[in-house]
């Protein structure tokens, strides 16, 4: 059942995707009804967070039943004794589970508001405290230690310092002012640190501030699962073309147990520097990070031998991970879409670009692993069947472990090819709260069943490449 608005779009990009997720190949096979009540259902999963909060350990530090152990008592100690489990994914055999305590309907609001930025509130559901920086407006009279309750602005309507807000405004829970609103707006420019410190959030989810730093890296589901599709191997030469924040970089330097080289890319300086630091805090060595933008990626002339940055020669690479940038409508939770339709439709080029570079990079019988954390078809299936037409010498191979669903039809993919396809679309679990009771009355295949599903909108396609043409 829906506890916040569905997810609104600009009027041309909600026609876009109307057509989308209604095209004819859906409704053949479906039928209207089931098709319509399918993308309804995805347009309110998308407006709330996943049911469950993922971390992955770190098993080149830590074991993950010592880190089990030590995130359960974190636990304890953040939710005042409250008993929550850390289940362990029988797949995934690196990651935690959380589960996500919520939507809390019976919070009492306070006559003090805090009013925050949408991505502020974004990561309010997922579990964090509100930094000074995400604080739009608050009461007249907030002083530090005031009981107060936190909103979020969606729709980015509420003006800087503001004394009240009557807009479009979604309650996010209650929690306590480490400020005055004077502190807060003072002239002498905006400050860091925490802002309100949350106590009944809607949604319970662990915070994860300065928590087991070195053992645990907060990730989703799915940008998990596609490690463990390259599948890197100890020696190997990898490449991670779009790498920034450096999640998925990390997680193969772990998987090959810090042996061979991770080459990562990101065009942004202050990106590549956050990779560079997350590879650090990890203790992880064969890790290269290099500020450049990957569809210049390829080498067209020889290079010295002892230059190990970008460009690179043809066939240099045993396993390549493009992990595209994307519209991102698959991030939750999400209540207001802002990008334009220009926007959204500027990214299938671009894909396509970084996919030629990826697969000039590759050496034959290479893997190249292309992944978006978005739902649109063009940006996903369209691409793996112009992928397969463009270039011969690739296949699509099975993917293991395979936790979502297969591809969406509507691209021309023949049902088998779909089923070589990975689609976490979060409309395929019916939309459910959690509270301590239900909780305690699940089976845990149940709840790991209900994480495979609830979780981001996220694609996924393995390749091969055969020989060099």
């Amino acid at each position: 059942m829906s506890f916040f608005p569905k997810i609104s779009f600009q009027h041309e990009v909600e026609e876009y995707l109307t057509k989308v997720f209604r095209n004819n190949e859906l409704i053949t096979a479906l039928g209207t009804q089931e098709v319509e009540n399918k993308y309804q259902s995805l347009l309110s999963h998308l407006a709330h967070p996943p049911s469950f909060t993922t971390v992955r350990v770190n098993t080149h530090l830590a074991s993950v039943k010592h880190v089990k152990k030590m995130l359960f008592e974190e636990i304890q100690k953040q939710f005042k004794g409250l008993c929550v489990p850390v289940l362990e994914h029988p797949k995934l055999q690196d990651i935690l589970l959380i589960p996500v305590i919520g939507p809390r309907r019976d919070l009492k609001k306070h006559a003090s508001e805090v009013i925050v930025g949408a991505q502020c509130g974004y990561a309010v559901l997922r579990g964090a405290h509100v930094y000074v920086p995400g604080i739009i407006s608050t009461s007249k009279f907030m002083k530090a230690g005031d009981l107060v309750s936190v909103y979020s602005d969606i729709e980015g309507k509420c003006k800087r310092g503001a004394k009240e807000f009557e807009g479009v405004k979604v309650f996010l829970g209650n929690g306590i002012s480490e400020l005055s609103r004077s502190e807060i707006f003072s002239s002498s420019g905006p400050l860091n640190g925490m802002g309100i410190r949350m106590i009944e959030p809607v949604y319970l989810s662990p915070s994860f501030d300065n928590v087991l730093p070195s053992n645990l890296f907060l990730q989703n589901l799915p940008s998990v699962v596609v490690s463990h599709i390259l599948n890197p191997q100890p020696g190997e030469r990898i490449l991670d073309m779009c790498a920034a924040p450096g999640g998925k970089t990390t997680h193969l330097a772990t998987l090959m147990h810090d042996q061979g080289e991770v080459i990562a890319m990101d065009k942004i300086a202050k990106k590549v520097k956050k990779i560079k630091q997350n590879s650090e805090l990890l203790q992880l060595n064969c890790i290269k990070a290099f500020c450049y933008d990957a569809t210049k990626a390829l080498s067209v002339e020889k290079r010295e031998d002892e230059q190990e940055g970008p460009p690179f020669l043809p066939e240099s690479f045993d396993r390549i991970l493009l992990d595209a940038p994307c519209s991102g409508m698959g991030q939750r939770p999400n209540m207001a879409y802002s990008l334009t339709l220009k926007e959204v439709t500027s990214y299938q080029p671009l894909q396509r670009k970084l996919f030629t570079v990826a697969v000039k990079l590759l050496k034959p019988g290479g893997v190249l692993v292309y992944s978006t954390c978005t739902i649109t078809l063009s940006e996903n299936e369209e691409q793996v069947a112009w992928a397969l037409k463009t270039f011969p010498c690739l296949q699509l191979q099975p993917q293991e472990p395979h936790i979502g669903g297969e591809g969406m039809r509507g691209a021309g993919l023949s049902p088998d090819q779909l089923k070589l396809l990975q689609r976490f679309d979060p409309s395929a679990v019916t939309l459910q709260g959690m509270d301590i009771a239900s909780l305690q009355d699940s089976r845990e295949d149940d709840l790991i069943s209900l994480a495979n599903k609830d979780c981001i909108g996220f694609f996924i396609a393995k390749f091969i490449k055969l020989n060099s043409k």
